[in-house]
C-alpha cells in the first residue's frame, strides 16, 4: 500500500480480505440481477434508457449489453458472459449464475480459514470431473430437422413466451437449413431479421429468400424451481430419487414440477455450451478469487 501512496497520494487500494470482499459482493449482486431471468419461467426486467426508451426482456445477453455496469468486476464477468454467447450463442444467464455460485461456496470456506489457493485447485479438479460427466452423458445426434427444433424450442423457451418460441423455432430452423451448404460452416450473416412494425410478433415467419421477419426481440434446478412457484426443497428431493432410479441425467417438468428425463421429453441442450461453460466460469471464479489487492488510481498528484 505505501508503495502505490507514494506513486500517487490519491490513489484507492483495498486489500487482502477486504479486496475479495468486494468482488465477492458484486459478483453475487450480478447474479441475484439474473438469477429471476432463468429458464421458461423466468420473470422480465424493463431496461429504460436515458432518452426514456423502454425495453422489456429476460434475455441475460440483452441485459448485459444493456445495463450500465459500473463495478469493474461485475463488468469482467458481464463481458465473459457476453463471449460465451459470441462463441455458443447461449448459456450468457448460466454463466453468471455458475460464477456466482463458485464464489458464493468458496466465501463460506474461506470463513472457516481455508486459504484461497487451495479453493482455486479445488475448482480446476471439479472442473476436470464434471467434462468427464459431460462426456460421459452427452448423446450423439444426427443433425435431422426434428432434433434441430428440439434444440431451437429448448432454447428459445427460455427467451420469450411459449406460443412466440413455437412459431421462431420453425422459422430459425428453417432458415438455418436453406444457407447450410455440406462441408462448409454455416454463415449466419446470409440469414436477415426484418422488423415489420406494422404487424405483431404471432406474424412472425420466414422467407425463402433466407430472411426471418421478426418484430419483437443442482444450483440450476433449485433456481428454475423458484422461478417456477414450486416448493424449493420438495422437488430437489423428488429430483435426487428420481435420478438415483432411472441413473440418466433428470430435469424439472417446470408446467407440473414433477422430475422428467429430458431426452424423453424432447429437451435437447447444446453440449459446446455447456463445455464453454465449465471453461470459462472456472477460470473467471478462480481469478477473482486469487485477487488480494485493488488499487484505483486518482487523479495525478504531479499535475498542476
Amino acid at each position: 500500500m505505501a508503495a502505490i501512496k507514494a506513486i500517487n497520494s490519491k490513489a484507492e487500494v483495498a486489500r487482502a480480505q477486504a479486496a475479495l470482499s468486494v468482488n465477492i459482493c458484486a459478483t453475487r449482486g450480478l447474479q441475484d440481477v439474473l438469477r429471476t431471468n432463468l429458464g421458461p419461467k423466468g420473470t422480465m426486467k424493463m431496461l429504460v434508457s436515458g432518452a426514456g426508451d423502454i425495453k422489456l426482456t429476460k434475455d441475460g445477453n440483452v441485459l448485459l449489453h444493456e445495463m450500465q455496469i459500473q463495478h469493474p468486476t461485475a463488468s469482467l464477468i458481464a463481458k465473459v458472459a457476453t463471449a460465451q454467447d459470441d462463441i455458443t450463442g447461449d448459456g450468457t444467464t448460466s454463466n453468471v449464475l455458475i460464477i456466482g455460485e463458485l464464489l458464493k461456496q468458496a466465501d463460506l470456506y474461506m470463513s472457516e480459514g481455508l486459504h484461497p489457493r487451495i479453493i482455486a485447485e479445488g475448482f480446476e479438479v471439479a472442473k476436470v470431473k464434471a467434462l468427464e460427466v459431460l462426456e460421459q452423458v452427452k448423446i450423439k445426434k444426427e443433425m435431422k430437422r426434428e432434433i434441430l427444433l428440439d434444440v431451437a424450442r429448448t432454447s428459445l423457451q427460455t427467451k420469450v413466451h411459449p406460443q412466440l418460441a413455437d412459431m421462431l423455432t420453425e422459422a430459425v430452423v428453417d432458415s438455418v437449413l436453406a444457407i447450410r451448404r455440406p462441408g462448409y460452416p454455416i454463415d449466419l450473416f446470409m440469414v436477415e431479421i426484418m422488423e415489420m412494425k406494422h404487424k405483431s410478433e404471432t406474424d412472425t415467419n420466414w422467407k425463402s429468400r433466407d430472411a426471418i421477419s421478426w418484430d419483437g426481440e443442482d444450483w440450476e434446478e433449485q433456481v428454475l424451481a423458484q422461478n417456477s412457484g414450486y416448493d424449493l426443497q420438495e422437488t430437489l428431493v423428488k429430483v435426487q430419487v428420481e435420478h438415483s432410479e432411472s441413473k440418466q441425467p433428470v430435469g424439472i417438468d417446470l408446467n407440473t414440477g414433477e422430475p422428467m428425463v429430458a431426452a424423453d421429453a424432447g429437451v435437447w441442450d447444446n453440449y459446446c455450451v455447456k463445455k464453454q461453460l465449465l471453461h470459462s466460469c472456472t477460470a473467471i471464479a478462480t481469478n477473482i478469487l486469487l485477487v488480494d489487492e485493488i488499487m484505483r488510481a486518482g487523479m495525478s498528484s504531479l499535475k498542476g
